[in-house]
């Protein structure tokens, strides 16, 4: 029986989709060793790995869920989960939740399942959605500044407000995104840098606040700025310790590796399963496993874009592009850390990394991009239809004469 009867859709998008979760069993089972330790199973992973294969389970349930939904549907879903998102934000940040004085609120827990959520991942993929639709109803208009402040940047900067205090990367990672949807969405350049002057100006209020009265919001703000000084060589012990041991793991990785499962800096490195599996990936799989892992996610990106490029409608294009570039983004940032190109950003390996939350809202942007594919696959089957039916057999006859 023909698999496309039950998914529609790119199936190379699927294809890579599959070949990063099933490939993300390696690392996560050889790299979730330090955590049964510490957690006092006595090195037994079995419990991580089936965690993470149940992870994996609901989350490509829910890309084939998202992707039998249609793409124009997003936009008023976006409007009215917007809202809800916002309010889950400000819940999150308000519970108060601290480690070592800084702000730790990025998860809510899930009533009577007790899972935990990740708030600012959902927020994400809906802003970028709302986004899209905003973008794609004033395509051929004249649009000036002031008229784009309330339903444009207002609900941008509110949510992002919530996020900033406990988690820099995420807050900067979507206005990135936002940005450059805006610039490919045809939104005035000029509007662009003064919203990119008006971002810099409120990130330096919040920090100013933060080192002025570090008791009035719990924050993150000493975290990053150890951060920054770690990756320029002057940071403390404690920041530069897991840099360090990334670059260890990396280094005993050489062209082919030392073998799955083989990894020693695994028992060492903090977040070897989520923040730095892909150091994990290059000391197993080699400097040759590395490229591929990266190999595969630019071939994502390209899907994406040809998606884009092809789907009907500017919604959809706008759609695609900025749900389905922020994992590219999301990965390379990853990447880049483990190879101490970037400060650390807290940002795992999407579809590979260990983590509920990140694995099924990438799976639903995931779900999105191929409904839009979807949807251009399923017009082009009914032009094929039509053409058939409106095909005169004496003209058929005629030809073969």
């Amino acid at each position: 029986m023909k698999i496309k009867e039950y998914i529609s859709g790119d199936l190379f998008l699927w294809a890579l989709v599959l070949a990063l979760a099933i490939f993300s069993f390696l690392p996560v089972y050889s790299a979730s060793s330090n955590l049964a330790y510490l957690n006092g199973g006595e090195g037994d992973t079995a419990k991580y790995i089936i965690k993470h294969f149940v992870h994996l389970v609901l989350g490509l349930s829910i890309a084939y869920a998202v992707h039998k939904i249609p793409y124009n549907w997003f936009k008023g879903l976006s409007v009215m989960l917007l809202p809800f998102v916002i309010l889950m934000l400000i819940y999150t940040a308000l519970q108060g939740t601290t480690m070592d004085g800084a702000n730790a609120s990025r998860w809510i827990r899930i009533p009577v399942i007790g899972v935990g959520f990740q708030t600012s991942t959902l927020a994400s993929v809906v802003l970028m959605t709302y986004v899209a639709k905003y973008l794609s109803g004033i395509k051929d208009k004249v649009v000036t500044f002031k008229q784009s402040l309330w339903p444009l940047w207002f609900p941008v900067g509110f949510t992002l407000i919530w996020i900033l205090p406990s988690n820099f990367s995420t807050t900067a990672l979507i206005f990135l995104m936002v940005l450059i949807l805006c610039f490919i969405g045809g939104y005035p350049w000029k509007y662009l840098l003064a919203i990119i002057g008006a971002g810099i100006i409120g990130l330096g209020l919040f920090v100013l606040t933060a080192k002025a009265f570090p008791g009035l919001l719990p924050n993150r703000v000493d975290t990053w700025a150890s951060r920054i000084a770690s990756f320029a060589g002057d940071g403390d012990s404690d920041s530069i310790y897991q840099v360090e041991k990334a670059k260890t793991a990396i280094a005993n990785g050489y062209p082919f590796g030392v073998g799955p499962g083989k990894s020693s800096t695994k028992h060492f490195l903090p977040q070897s399963s989520s923040d730095f599996i892909y150091a994990i990936i290059i000391e197993e799989f080699g400097l040759m496993g590395g490229l591929v892992v990266l190999a595969v996610y630019l071939f994502f990106l390209f899907r994406v874009v040809v998606i884009a490029n092809k789907a009907e409608t500017i919604f959809g294009s706008l759609l695609v592009i900025g749900v389905g570039l922020p994992i590219v983004i999301q990965a390379l940032m990853n990447m880049g850390v483990a190879v101490n190109l970037f400060p650390v950003t807290g940002q795992t390996l999407p579809l590979i990394s260990s983590g509920g939350t990140s694995i099924w809202m990438t799976c639903m942007a995931v779900g999105i991009v191929l409904s839009v594919s979807s949807k251009r696959q399923t017009l082009r089957k009914q032009e094929a239809e039509l053409n058939e039916e409106e095909l005169n057999p004496l003209d058929v006859l005629s030809e073969a004469l």
